[in-house]
């Protein structure tokens, strides 16, 4: 059987949520026990995110083999408990970088390079790459951007012409709009969608289900008058309501008969139905916590959310894996102090330093470790904020008032935190940062080794800095432990405090790796660590 191909494209407004509704079709269609994969298509001509600011585009999410990539694939990984790679995320930045590279090369033999033919039968090769490798049944792709872009022309042509190209039962096209909801009026707009569909098609993509965001039930009168201007079958109009959570809306899906369109109009016959008990236990324990915690997100990115969204999953995982409802409080670090600490910190039952880079922020950092760190609360510190949690140790304990990391002091007498020896000659900075999963070994009887149950761990990193082991030594005998390191170069992984109820810094990212059915090891503790000192009080 051939792979099937679904197209996921948006209209009318961005953030409405295609990305959500690509992993929960995915997630149905999984359910079904077919084999399926998710693919981004971005249209920004960045190659990747990796050197976008977290106020452009939200987190930098990183794939097992090193790539790093939109934060819509940590959705994909969280939904489908599978790993994606670099295959997964292709921006115009890429498809134009290979067609260039190749023009350099002679590949084209003096032909006139143009965006059609050539920028599409990229962006089309890109497209089929994963679904002719054998291992999928269905390969979804979600189209970044909003239909009408110009950006986002080349990637609908490119659908167009697979439509085209390709029988009818391989694939189809799911488009997503907003049916807004205008109060003065007290109706349902259906406008926005019509024009919507209107421009897609004039493009020559015909959308085969169109699926509506919005805050209010659609009546069966306004699906029939979308699906008649919007020349799709009726019954293929179906609305996307707000959710409690994102991981309810499977649910809703299912309930529309998104999936069982989705295989109607793909050919497949006799599938038997969704088996989602897992994830509706996990929604049920979600819904009915036992205890309440408030945790401290330490970082510099707080005003904007998908900053720190695997973070923040990763919470929602923990947190139902201990009946927990956890209320992660943002704290600016760069607008925290010795003076207000007290104030910000002083209710929280764990405090988390987030990853980052830079200088701003950081001394704000250093000050929330050090209260979390003398008043016995639980911390957990990631990448950047393992990285201060040395530098705190190493002023406030070591007696080392200079101590820095050398990505903001070039010139201190302890630079504790320093830049990796294959680093130091890399002047280009997208994609050269030690990327991807590596091997760390626990130490027999350490926290670490406690949490994860075992001697040898792989987990995802993203960074150029690195603790300096030169001053290993002192820091052990002063009662900060490195209990993780990776085997084959030595480099510290993890830090802990053992005397601490609870103290680990990571310098890899654990939130990568969390979904809703396996929680990360390290979460699940430190919001049980939480509920103990909420309790405990």
């Amino acid at each position: 059987m051939n792979t099937k191909y679904v197209f996921v494209t948006g209209g009318v407004a961005s953030s409405l949520g295609k990305g959500i509704v690509a992993a929960s079709t995915a997630k149905l269609l999984q359910a079904r026990g077919l084999r399926v994969t998710i693919q981004k298509f971005d249209p920004y001509i960045n190659i990747d995110p990796g050197t976008l600011n977290p106020y452009e585009h939200g987190e930098c999410y990183v794939t097992e083999d090193g790539a790093e990539t939109d934060l819509d694939l940590g959705h994909y990984e969280r939904f489908l408990d599978i790993y994606t790679s670099k295959a997964n995320n292709v921006t115009t930045g890429k498809i134009y970088n290979t067609v260039i590279t190749k023009e350099r090369e002679g590949a084209y033999l003096g032909k006139t390079v143009q965006i059609v033919p050539h920028i599409t039968d990229e962006i089309k090769r890109r497209m089929l790459l994963l679904g002719r490798t054998g291992q999928y049944d269905v390969v979804i792709t979600e189209v970044g951007g909003t239909v009408g872009d110009m950006e986002s022309q080349p990637f609908v042509e490119a659908i167009r012409q697979l439509q085209w190209e390709m029988p009818e039962e391989d694939l189809i096209c799911i488009h997503l709009t907003l049916v807004p909801y205008l109060a003065a009026a007290k109706e349902l707009k259906t406008k926005p969608t019509q024009h919507s569909v209107q421009t897609l098609q004039q493009a020559g993509v015909h959308p085969d289900i169109i699926v509506c965001r919005t805050e209010k039930e659609l009546s069966s009168e306004l699906r029939r008058k979308m699906a008649l201007f919007c020349n799709v079958k009726p019954g293929n109009v179906i609305q996307s309501i707000d959710a409690p959570t994102i991981y309810h809306v499977p649910f809703l899906m299912h309930e529309e008969g998104l999936d069982a369109k989705v295989c109607d109009l793909l050919g497949f016959k006799d599938l038997p139905e969704p088996d989602l008990s897992a994830l509706r236990k996990f929604c049920d324990d979600l819904e009915h916590p036992l205890h309440e915690v408030n945790i401290a997100l330490v970082g510099k990115y707080v005003e904007l959310q998908d900053a720190y969204k695997s973070i923040l999953e990763s919470f929602v995982h923990a947190g139902v894996a201990n009946r927990t409802k956890v209320n992660v409080i943002y704290v600016h670090s760069e607008f925290l102090n010795e003076e207000n600490v007290q104030e910000k910190l002083g209710s929280m039952d764990g405090v988390l330093v987030a990853p980052g880079f830079g200088e701003r922020g950081l001394e704000g950092k250093v000050v929330a470790v050090r209260y979390a760190r003398t008043r016995g609360v639980p911390f957990f510190g990631i990448c950047l904020g393992m990285q201060m949690c040395v530098v705190e140790f190493a002023r406030d304990v070591l007696g080392w008032e200079d101590a820095a990391s050398t990505e903001v002091n070039a010139y201190t007498t302890h630079p504790v935190i320093n830049l990796m020896e294959d680093q130091k000659s890399t002047t280009i900075k997208g994609g050269t940062m030690r990327l991807g999963a590596y091997e760390c070994q626990l130490q027999e009887g350490s926290l670490a080794h406690r949490i994860y149950g075992r001697d040898l761990i792989r987990e995802r990193h993203r960074h150029r800095y690195e603790f300096n082991g030169e001053f290993l030594p002192q820091f052990e005998a002063a009662g900060m432990k490195a209990t993780g390191r990776n085997p084959q170069t030595g480099l510290v992984e993890i830090v802990e405090i053992p005397e601490h109820p609870f103290f680990i810094g990571t310098q890899f990212h654990p939130e990568y790796k969390s979904t809703a059915l396996h929680p990360q090891p390290i979460f699940v503790e430190f919001v049980k660590a939480a509920v103990a000192l909420k309790e405990g009080r």
